[in-house]
């Protein structure tokens, strides 16, 4: 026995949550749509997880934090699915899918066939043991991808207050946790590779600044080098953790972020992939039509740089879910994608955006004293990327408009000392016309038309005339 639908969102992440709500406002019948989700909840917001959570005093928790409220829209709880006739298939693992038969078969058994899929699986917490080092089922090493994983990770700093906890990795979730774990009075190391934090994003010059912010705050950070084993004690727990340089750290808790990898493993051999993901065009539409992907798991092409990217962020996780239901929905309206990448975060008193593109020249700006300031990054004489910390929204929208734009940057040495003031000013200006074509000429004109049309003018007034100086002397002449 099975079931039928005409659309089916596999996964339960935050692009499911957006995704359905994006359906049910686009008017879907009730029984038309399914969420299939190995987790036990409706979709929440994922970055809840690493922030709110995990505070000591009035943590967040579930039903306050399911989707769509990161966007300040619907809560969309259980209830809210069952009103508007979706059906949640929770707690279940999909062991195959067929695109070609459009089938979905579960770890039950039970056979779900769809007529569209979207492909909302999201990623998976890189572990330990694929970098060759053992330890991940100790009960006191823990990461953070879902909310079991929450649970497992408060359960642990609620065992040990004040205790010692080591957070390997530099990037989001090591960041993320490291503040809370201090929030709540842990003694916090951080150990990572790199030369610095959040080295994807940041450079030496922002990274120096919320690493002695972090350090204000007492987080330690051991860079350089990484982790090689744990000792264990004969209950199973990690009591140090040793390091490559020969160094060890105290350990009565670990939490490990040292990447994600998508979920694609379903798909391989069915679907075409790329960097790790699988590809759409930008409609969110795969290599086969009626299959579709969102959210951390598409790559998909971001017109702003000119390439395709898998962006891991809770942005691109709503937009490419609204995007990919306004294009099944509406196929005939259906616009490409057009993405302004985007990144955030907020920890302890700080609040920093980045949008667009970290290549290229990098031109800082403001008060890294403790004020507000940021940096652009020009790259063939165009602004391609901003951050900003501590600004207002109106600066932060700013910013957001300017890199969009990219408009020219001739002086880069003007553009630090303008700092902010330049993404205000340029955020002001209109957008620049498209070049237009001449009709059946295949010419692409820059600017508009009037003097083309001014020509266009005499030069058919003047045959007209001479026309009528013809006709008329033939007349006579009859």
């Amino acid at each position: 026995m099975g079931r039928a639908f005409v659309y089916v969102i596999l996964g339960g992440g935050v692009a499911a949550g957006y995704a359905a709500l994006e359906f049910t406002k686009r008017g879907i019948s009730h029984g038309e749509l399914c969420i299939i989700s190995e987790e036990p909840v409706a979709p929440y917001e994922r970055p809840a997880l690493s922030k709110g959570f995990l505070l000591p005093e009035a943590p967040a928790r579930l039903p306050s934090f399911h989707t769509c409220v990161g966007a300040n829209e619907e809560r969309l709880t259980p209830k809210w699915y069952k009103e508007h006739g979706i059906e949640l298939v929770l707690g279940t693992r999909v062991k195959s899918v067929d695109v070609r038969r459009k089938t979905i078969l579960t770890g039950s058994g039970e056979t779900i066939t769809y007529k569209i899929l979207v492909i909302a699986t999201g990623a998976r917490a890189l572990k330990l043991e694929e970098f060759g080092v053992k330890g991940s089922d100790s009960e006191n090493v823990c990461y953070l991808r879902n909310l079991v994983d929450a649970n497992r990770l408060v359960d642990l700093v609620q065992s040990c207050p004040g205790r010692n906890a080591v957070v390997i990795g530099g990037g989001y979730i090591g960041m993320e946790c490291a503040a809370s774990l201090v929030i709540n009075r842990m003694n916090v190391t951080m150990v990572f590779p790199e030369e610095h934090c959040m080295a994807r994003l940041f450079t030496p010059k922002i990274a120096s600044y919320y690493e002695e912010f972090y350090k204000s705050k007492g987080v330690n950070f051991v860079k350089g080098t990484i982790l090689s084993s744990f000792d264990i004690d004969p209950d199973g727990k990690v009591t140090a953790v040793n390091l490559r340089d020969g160094s060890s750290l105290p350990a009565d808790m670990v939490v490990v972020g040292i990447g994600i990898r998508p979920n694609t493993s379903l798909f391989e051999g069915q679907l075409t992939l790329e960097k790790g993901g699988i590809k759409v065009n930008g409609k969110m539409q795969s290599s086969n039509e009626s299959v579709y992907a969102v959210g951390d798991v598409a790559a998909f092409p971001v017109k702003l740089i000119g390439d395709s990217r898998r962006l891991e962020h809770v942005d691109s996780a709503r937009k490419t879910a609204r995007h990919a239901v306004a294009a099944i929905m509406e196929p005939n309206k259906a616009v490409e994608f057009d993405y302004l990448p985007f990144f955030y975060s907020r920890v302890f008193t700080l609040s920093w955006q980045f949008y667009g593109d970290n290549i290229g020249n990098v031109v800082h700006f403001g008060d890294f004293s403790g004020g507000t300031f940021g940096a652009y990054w020009v790259s063939n004489g165009h602004l391609v990327g901003s951050f900003l910390e501590g600004g207002t929204k109106e600066e932060y929208e700013a910013i957001a408009k300017a890199t969009r734009l990219k408009p020219a940057i001739e002086d880069v040495v003007e553009l630090e000392r303008q700092g902010l003031g330049f993404a205000l000013t340029a955020s002001q200006k209109p957008p620049p016309s498209p070049p237009r074509e001449v009709a059946g000429s295949g010419i692409i004109v820059e600017r508009p038309l009037y003097a083309f049309h001014a020509t266009a003018g005499v030069i058919l007034a003047a045959s007209i005339s001479a026309f009528a100086y013809w006709y008329g002397r033939k007349r006579r002449r009859w």
